[in-house]
């Protein structure tokens, strides 16, 4: 493609050749001649000046740049645009493989790709243009929006409703039961978990995701919220829109998250807690009580990130305390001695 074609398509405006073509996509040290490569932030400044890009993608003009530059808003929006237009395949629909088990009462959209050996159960639905991969389990009962993606080996279990424009990653179970007993004379009961689980439109579930459904009513994951690898999301929990959740986040029953939180890796958060709209929550940190909404919170228990950040640098010189305090104790102790002589 033609810079010029590029900046049609994404917005934008060119300083230097808008007829140079553009062959492929690349990282700012990796990038070869015909590639387009971008710059978000300062610190890869320095390397804009030896890449071997054709063109880059900035937010303002780089002075003494000798590179075709095509200058947006907001660069990283705009790489990805231009790696979608290089690398996306066309959509083209499989259709149904003989070799799927389908059950009673099965509705299918337009243009659907259901491969071999996924299962899909009574009373199903699934979307225009949707495709479910090889080995995936589809329960009764649920239902799958337009233009969503179930990958191999996915599980979703009865009464499950999923929006549309949703993208699900191998090795994920939704609906699994919520981890729910009551103690009597000595013994766990199960208590059974007869609600469902709600899924949103344009969400994206890491692989090896568990989302348990709702003892009563649904465990509900909000719209443009995405979800990273290896996260478990235990029953009656809501999350709000937009929000990030990272890799190894575990969070307990009944937990209420606002819209655009974000929860880093490895965060635990306690069940019954209350998280507001716009909190972030540093890597590895322990929840246990609500937290209101615009919050930064980090550490374990966790606390507001700047009295956290105080406390880590604390933390660091507690060493150095420890043998400031010890050389007083032997002073005093000598004095002490001096004072009894």
């Amino acid at each position: 493609m033609k810079l010029k074609e590029i900046a049609d398509i994404i917005g934008g405006s060119i300083v230097g050749n808008p007829e140079i073509d553009i062959t492929g996509v690349s990282g700012i040290k990796e990038a070869q001649k015909g590639d387009i490569t971008f710059l978000a932030d300062k610190k890869n400044l320095k390397h804009v000046y030896s890449t071997n890009a054709s063109a880059i993608i900035v937010r303002q003009e780089v002075e003494g740049l000798s590179v075709s530059m095509l200058i947006v808003d907001n660069p990283y929006l705009a790489f990805a645009s231009v790696l979608e237009l290089f690398y996306k395949k066309p959509f083209k629909p499989y259709g149904i493989s003989k070799e799927t088990f389908i059950g009673r009462d099965v509705n299918f959209g337009e243009e659907v790709s259901i491969y071999p050996m996924a299962y899909i159960g009574n009373n199903v639905s699934i979307g225009n243009r949707t495709t479910v991969f090889p080995c995936a389990y589809i329960g009764d009962d649920v239902s799958i929006g337009d233009n969503s993606i179930v990958y191999p080996n996915v599980t979703i279990r009865e009464n499950v409703r999923i929006g549309k424009n949703v993208i699900i990653h191998s090795g994920t179970v939704i609906g699994s039961d919520g981890f729910g007993y009551v103690q009597d004379k000595g013994r766990h009961h199960k208590i059974p978990q007869v609600g469902g689980v709600i899924i949103e439109d344009d969400v994206e579930i890491g692989a090896n995701v568990t989302i348990d459904r709702a003892t009563i009513g649904n465990t509900l994951i909000g719209s443009g919220t995405k979800i990273d690898n290896l996260v478990q999301i235990a029953h009656n929990v809501r999350i709000g829109k937009n929000c990030l959740i990272v890799a190894h986040v575990g969070i307990g029953g009944s937990v209420e998250i606002g819209d655009g939180v974000i929860l880093g890796g490895q965060v635990g958060v306690r069940d019954h807690v209350k998280i507001g709209n716009g909190v972030m929550v540093g890597a590895q940190s322990g929840i246990g009580h609500d937290i209101p909404d615009g919050q930064v919170f980090s550490g374990s228990p966790a606390i507001p990130h700047k009295s956290w950040l105080r406390a880590q640098s604390i933390y660091a010189k507690l060493p150095e305390y420890l043998r400031r305090l010890q050389e007083l104790e032997r002073v005093v102790k000598k004095e002490d001695c001096s004072d009894d002589g």
